[in-house]
């Protein structure tokens, strides 16, 4: 899986897991909710700094968030996060 889209989905399981909104969420980084959205959507990527604000908000290490298993697993490191999470709702389409 291509590591934007391994992000993105990790990104969104590790919110649903915490029991959070996207707004809550949004607001607690201090971006726009649209941002956030983007960044679970896959849209955009953020900037290195707020990577690690996102993984300290969330508690869990970057490397998670951006599916570096290997690596933690190498360094006995376990994320207690479940990554399933409800299916994304899919986009309205437009009547011509």
């Amino acid at each position: 899986m291509e590591v934007k889209f391994m992000f993105c989905d990790r990104l969104r399981a590790t919110r649903i897991s915490k029991g959070l909104t996207l707004q809550k969420t949004a607001d607690a980084l201090d971006i726009p909710l649209r941002t956030y959205q983007n960044y679970e959507a896959g849209v955009r990527e953020p900037h290195f700094d707020l990577l690690i604000t996102i993984a300290d908000y969330f508690d869990v290490p970057t490397d998670f968030l951006l599916g570096r298993d290997n690596f933690l697993n190498s360094l006995g490191v376990s994320v207690d996060v479940s990554l399933e999470c409800p299916p994304r709702r899919p986009k309205p389409q437009k009547n011509h």
